[in-house]
């Protein structure tokens, strides 16, 4: 907890240093030019790595695998965003760093492999009317036989009332 207190100390400290070092260099407009430029890219590029980490989640979760590593590189991209809308030059740098599939992909896969995200996954489950099975997707509807019936909130059924439902099935009596 306290490495999490110092982080937020030192970096904005770190930060603002470093931003007025940039603009006693190039100039302050250049310096905040540089800021906004690199936020508005940055969500540009987000949103095409949001929708491409989305997309692949999407035929994982069809295909019956659990998408595990798209769901943490999903979360560096939700830190990535909020990074590069962090005004400044160090946030930025780690935006881009999480932003960028080379790098991201093998970063999510070491954080899988460490055993610090745990994932659990079921064979099959049933939803009342039929068993579905996570490895092939099939549904297979329930053999069993459908009885049909009716509830009111007086709780007398239309057959207490004396309107009994006729027909071929009807086997009550």
């Amino acid at each position: 907890m306290r490495f999490v207190v110092i982080l937020f100390i030192i970096i904005p400290l770190t930060e603002m240093m470093l931003l007025f070092e940039v603009a006693d260099r190039i100039g302050g407009v250049a310096t905040l030019s540089l800021v906004v430029l690199t936020a508005v890219i940055g969500v540009q590029i987000l949103k095409r790595q949001g929708l491409s980490t989305l997309t692949r989640a999407n035929h994982r979760l069809q295909s019956g695998e659990l998408p595990a590593q798209e769901i943490v590189e999903g979360m560096m991209l939700a830190g990535a965003g909020a990074l590069l809308l962090t005004p400044g030059f160090i946030t930025d740098t780690l935006g881009f760093i999480f932003l960028t599939g080379p790098l991201r992909r093998p970063i999510a896969r070491r954080i899988i492999q460490s055993g610090k995200m745990h994932t659990f996954s079921s064979g099959g489950g049933a939803d009342g009317f039929r068993f579905w099975s996570a490895a092939n997707r099939s549904y297979k509807a329930d053999s069993a036989k459908v009885y049909e019936g009716e509830y009111s909130e007086d709780g007398l059924s239309q057959l207490e009332k004396g309107q009994e439902k006729s027909g071929p099935d009807d086997k009550l009596h």
